[in-house]
């Protein structure tokens, strides 16, 4: 597994990238979840006091006994990999280009806790329409790259690598594989990253799509986070958002507060397979309701994603060594995520109904009065779209950018 690195000077040569974990390291993250020394259980019987014992012991004696890296290894192994350096730092990106030569390109950005792993069940659908019940008209050429510090992209040494930074970079990408019109999908960070984009609407970028848009109000966004109650005035619509924002800042943003404040802190998600995994699990599936990860782990087939996906994506960060590094954007992160943007360019819109929050139609077009392209509420999914349903995201993906075509 050849890793990037920072450097020095400029090179805009595009390299092949191999993934090929040693054997050797395996095995040792297997020695080290056998080595994990274990607290006492909860003392409650929920998981209102974080992700319980008897979930992270079962999780672990499958992780080290039962679970396979390779298959995971062989699906990113089958598809194009490639390292290139932007303003000094190497990004990984996977590019698949569809058979259409007229598809649209299009750049999607994970989050976090997340990967490349999330995009793997959407690139056949995007880049392969007719295959999948859809029109050669839709068809996308597909970028994946991986953020700064996650993945097979280096881990930046100087500080700066904030979101406004990555949107100026994944410009840069975009153009140097020859693209001269495209559009930008992101959730979580990946939002956070094309949102910026769309603020900073590089001539080429045609539209951007979220799945968590930045759409309330600022005096909303300010008394969320203050613990207000919700105004008077609200409609029913928009006092569930409010309600969702409330809780989501009352109780289940420590993961992100630590990680603004005191990332380098964090040795234990370096040192520990078990603490990484727990850390992880913590997000949930982005509600702060870990239950929908909790079924997967239990191996409940109606959770959209199974124990292999999971492991997948944080075996991903433990042979990358990317717990703290991935952290360190949350501290490089100056913006609020659900204040609306001063963006003019076309955006798309989907609401998942175990999102953090749902976006209210009334908050998006006053945001976007002119510029809201495609909103549409889906009746499943949540903070994983792509990840948890791929065929509806890709759905989504085709309609919200057909009127750019």
């Amino acid at each position: 597994m050849t890793e990037g690195a920072e450097r020095a000077g400029s090179d805009d040569t595009i390299r092949p990238f191999h993934v090929d974990v040693p054997e050797a390291e395996l095995t040792e993250l297997r020695r080290r979840i056998d080595a994990t020394r274990w607290p006492e259980r909860e003392t409650v019987t929920d998981d209102s006091q974080g992700v319980r014992l008897a979930t992270m012991q079962e999780l672990a004696r499958y992780w080290a006994t039962g679970y396979d890296w390779r298959k995971c290894e062989g699906k990113l192994k089958a598809l194009p990999h490639f390292l290139t350096e932007i303003d000094g730092l190497d990004i990984h990106f996977i590019h698949v280009r569809s058979q259409h030569e007229d598809a649209l390109p299009l750049i999607v950005t994970h989050g976090w806790p997340g990967s490349i792993i999330e995009q793997l069940k959407i690139i056949e659908p995007l880049t392969n329409p007719t295959a999948h019940g859809a029109s050669a008209a839709d068809a996308f050429h597909l970028v994946i790259p991986s953020l700064p510090g996650h993945g097979f992209s280096a881990k930046p040494a100087t500080t700066g690598w904030d979101p406004p930074r990555i949107a100026r970079a994944w410009v840069v990408l975009m153009k140097r594989l020859g693209y001269t019109r495209f559009v930008a999908q992101g959730g979580d960070w990946g939002a956070a990253v094309t949102q910026a984009m769309g603020v900073q609407a590089a001539p080429e970028l045609l539209g951007i799509h979220s799945n968590m848009p930045g759409t309330a109000p600022a005096e909303i966004n300010k008394a969320v986070q203050r613990g207000d109650p919700p105004p008077p005035d609200l409609s029913a619509e928009e006092r569930r958002a409010y309600e969702q924002l409330s809780n989501f800042f009352a109780k289940h943003v420590a993961y992100a507060q630590i990680m603004g404040t005191r990332p380098q802190t964090l040795y234990g998600l370096a040192d520990s397979p078990a603490d990484l995994a727990a850390f992880m699990l913590d997000h949930g599936d982005g509600t702060g309701q870990p239950g929908l990860v909790e079924k997967a782990l239990e191996g409940h087939l109606q959770s959209a994603l199974t124990r292999d996906d999971i492991l997948d994506n944080i075996t991903l960060y433990w042979l990358t060594n990317t717990g703290v590094s991935t952290a360190r954007l949350y501290w490089e992160n100056k913006a609020d995520f659900f204040d609306a943007k001063p963006i003019s360019i076309p955006f798309a819109i989907s609401v998942f109904p175990d999102e953090l929050y749902q976006a209210p139609r009334s908050w998006a077009e006053r945001a976007y009065p002119h510029n809201l392209i495609h909103y549409n509420k889906l009746d499943r999914g949540g903070h994983f779209a792509a990840w948890e349903q791929p065929d509806l995201f890709a759905a989504e993906m085709r309609a919200a950018f057909r009127p750019l075509r």
